[in-house]
């Protein structure tokens, strides 16, 4: 599975007084396997971006690839496209709708065709992989769940669709640390078990150091950085010139270089910057 977006443009209201580009010349792969990092300030596009590439929006212009077939064609049909790419919006819980867990979660399997048994097959898996239990939870209503449960419940309801590529905006807003930091793991649990393409987007630089293979930055509704994340991160200025930041790590990091000239660290999540602090007081020791 790969995706491939290629000279993608996209404006709203074409020659209308309102008029407004909200996708410039986008291009970006994503292999099988990989996560995406999506970072960029409010109005950058990329929630337009997400909403292309499961299709939902068609572009202006440019072309979007999924496993090597063309989407934006007006040829691909949409419950294939679906079945592969699976959009989580930001707040999903505000989506749910059934009078119980089990029924939401298999809503989007049984408007895809499937029988009754490879629903309930899909709910027990996509219940179980976002961290809850389906015998405890199934017959109650999503609205009595808090709202870390509601969410998981919300994101199951996409997975039990058996997407290969998963898509998420802004996973973890919202949330209070002990919820976002559970979430975080459910997230990257989803990845690892279901072995798929993962493309999220943060305002969390923390979130986007640690789970990205790669990270893409927006402004103005093009792609302004592209790379590792430690690619990314190295670029302060550039990040700072577009409203954006470091993860709280590096910032310690590079407050320290400021004060301690031979203090040499690059790291951006907490244990990597802990550990390099310890070794150079271990080493200013003797």
């Amino acid at each position: 599975m790969s995706i491939s977006v290629r000279n993608l443009n996209y404006t709203y209201n074409p020659g209308m007084p309102g008029e407004t580009v909200a996708l410039c010349d986008v291009s970006f792969d994503v292999s099988d396997g990989e996560v995406l990092g999506i970072i960029g300030h409010t109005g950058s596009g990329k929630s337009t971006l997400l909403q292309h590439l499961n299709g939902l929006m068609k572009p202006s212009s440019g072309e979007i690839y999924i496993d090597g077939e063309c989407i934006t064609d007006g040829k691909a049909k949409m419950t294939d496209i679906r079945r592969k790419v699976g959009l989580v919006f930001q707040y999903p819980e505000y989506q749910l709708f059934e009078e119980t867990v089990a029924k939401d979660v298999a809503f989007g399997p049984k408007n895809l065709g499937m029988d009754e048994k490879e629903q309930e097959e899909r709910v027990k898996q996509a219940i179980g992989l976002v961290g809850l239990n389906y015998e405890e939870i199934k017959d109650m209503s999503p609205f009595d769940l808090s709202g870390g449960m509601k969410r998981r419940v919300a994101i199951a309801g996409v997975i039990a669709m058996d997407p290969r590529i998963l898509i998420l905006d802004e996973p973890t807003a919202g949330l209070d640390p002990a919820a976002h930091r559970d979430i975080l793991r459910m997230v990257r649990r989803i990845h690892d078990e279901m072995e798929i393409i993962l493309i999220f987007v943060s305002h969390n630089m923390a979130d986007i150091a640690e789970l990205s293979d790669k990270v893409i930055v927006m402004s103005e509704g093009g792609i302004a950085l592209s790379g590792t994340p430690a690619e990314v991160f190295s670029q302060r200025k550039r990040l700072e010139d577009m409203g954006l930041g470091l993860p709280p790590a590096r910032e310690i990091v590079e407050l320290i270089k400021s004060k301690v000239p031979d203090f040499k660290s690059e790291a951006l999540l907490t244990d990597e910057a802990a550990e390099d602090i310890k070794r150079y007081m271990e080493d200013a020791r003797g």
